[in-house]
Order: C-alpha cells, then sequence, then structure tokens
C-alpha cells in the first residue's frame, strides 16, 4: 500500500524546492522516498529523480508535432500521460515499499478545468496508492485582498474539482514580512475566517468600486463551502516541515498504518 504527496500550485509557488526540501527531509527520517516528475516543464529538478515524465513524452515533441502552444502542449502531455496510465504505474512498481512525492506542472487549468490529472489520480487509488494532495500557494497573496481572494477561490475550485484529501500550504512564509504589510494577523489568513472584514479592503479601490456586490457573492460562496484553510511552510525550517508532514500523514492515513 504505498503512500504519497500530489504536490501542485501555481508557477513559482515553489513545487520543486518543496519537493527536494520535503525528500530530503523524509530521507533522514528513514523514510525511503522517490521523487516522480509529471511536469514536462521542468528543466531546473534540484533532486534525483526516479520517475520523469519526459521518458513518455516531452513538452517540445507536443508543441512540435501538433502546432501547440506552450500551454496546450501541457494539457496534450498530461492527457497522453493518462492514456498511457500503465507505463506510470509500472515506472512506480519498480520502487516497491517506498513513499511517493509526485512533482506537478503549474498549469492551474489542469486543476481546475481538465480532467486528466483526477482521473490519473483515481487510477493511481485503483492500485492502492493513499494519497494527499500538496497545494502550495505563495504567501505574498495574503498582501492584497484581491490576490487573496483569488487563491481562495482557486483553492476551492481545486478541491471540488480533485475531490481528495487536500492541503492549502502558504509557502515562503519565512519571506512574507518582506512581500509587504498585511491587513490583519497571519491566523486571519490561515483560518480564513470573517471574510466580510476583507470586503472593505476589496471596494475601497476605485476599480473594483462597481463590483461591490459581486466581490460580496464571492466571499460568500467562499465562505458557505467553508473548505479553505491554510498551513504555513518554511522549506528551511525543519519544525516548519516537521509540522506540515504530519498533517499530510494523517490526510493520506500514513499514519495510521503505513
Amino acid at each position: 500500500m504505498p503512500f504519497g504527496q500530489i504536490v501542485i500550485g501555481p508557477p513559482g509557488s515553489g513545487k520543486t524546492t518543496y519537493c527536494n526540501g520535503m525528500h530530503q527531509f523524509l530521507t533522514a527520517l528513514g523514510r525511503k522516498t522517490v521523487v516522480v516528475n509529471l511536469d514536462p516543464a521542468n528543466d531546473c529538478m534540484t533532486y534525483e529523480c526516479a520517475v520523469n515524465i519526459e521518458d513518455l513524452i516531452t513538452l517540445d515533441d507536443a508543441m512540435e508535432a501538433y502546432q501547440l502552444g506552450p500551454n496546450g502542449g501541457m494539457v496534450y502531455c498530461i492527457e497522453y500521460l493518462e492514456k498511457n496510465i500503465q507505463w506510470l504505474v509500472d515506472q512506480l512498481a519498480s520502487h516497491p515499499d517506498c513513499y511517493f512525492i509526485f512533482d506537478c506542472p503549474g498549469q492551474v487549468e489542469l486543476y481546475t478545468h481538465n480532467q486528466a490529472i483526477k482521473n490519473i489520480v483515481r487510477r493511481l487509488e485503483k492500485h492502492d496508492f493513499r494519497l494527499a494532495c500538496v497545494h502550495l500557494v505563495d504567501a505574498s497573496y495574503c498582501t492584497e485582498a484581491a490576490r487573496f481572494i483569488s487563491v481562495l477561490m482557486l483553492s476551492l475550485t481545486t478541491m471540488t474539482m480533485l475531490e481528495m484529501p487536500h492541503i492549502n500550504v502558504l509557502s515562503k512564509i519565512d519571506l512574507l514580512e518582506q512581500m509587504g504589510e498585511l491587513d490583519f494577523n497571519l491566523e486571519y489568513y490561515t483560518s480564513v475566517m470573517d471574510l466580510s472584514y476583507l470586503l472593505f479592503h476589496l471596494n475601497e479601490r476605485e476599480t473594483s468600486a462597481r463590483f461591490s456586490s459581486l466581490n460580496q457573492v464571492i466571499c460568500e460562496l467562499i465562505e458557505d463551502y467553508s473548505l479553505v484553510g491554510f498551513s504555513t511552510l518554511c522549506i528551511n525550517d525543519k519544525h516548519s516541515v516537521a509540522a506540515l508532514l504530519k498533517e499530510i500523514d494523517k490526510a493520506n492515513g500514513y499514519i495510521f498504518g503505513a
């Protein structure tokens, strides 16, 4: 019964850095861990990759063969992986008794509109994989009300789309003071408290004044679902990584019967 993490997040959220740091941390704990690269555009891997989607298909080949742009090529590569899922299953089977970290693409459409990633996860679950989704978000989004609301919508959409154990993470939390001043304390953002307090900051901008009703409805929608909350992470702080790992191990069940 293999356990693992599906690591997702927008470009620049620190997915590759996270995979490298978590791999080193788990290895130091004595947990046999391998990293699986599912991002065909990942050309700066800092970790040792055990399984690489580029051994199956590359982004350049997809773009050249079908005259696609980078976004269309990425979608094609992931859908091609979905159709050839047995290749991935066989590759993973060659690493028995391992804990898996899946480094996924940063294209958010793959988690909000396209079914390929969801279908890949469902297929792995049929092979007894116990997976949790780790959704990384740059902590700088907390410094502006509009950006934070957009991240909440993205997180909520992703959670309802993938339908799996899900942990949202504010990454690069150690750099937050350099990114700007927060309107509220950090706990307000991690717990996603009463969003009506953010409406003032959303509506005070002249460019968004005429959207005040829409802003209110969006905030009410997020609160009605009441699903989104955030953990924090400084990948260079072992205590921060350990605290997040405890949450992940509970989410995928590792702590209950690895």
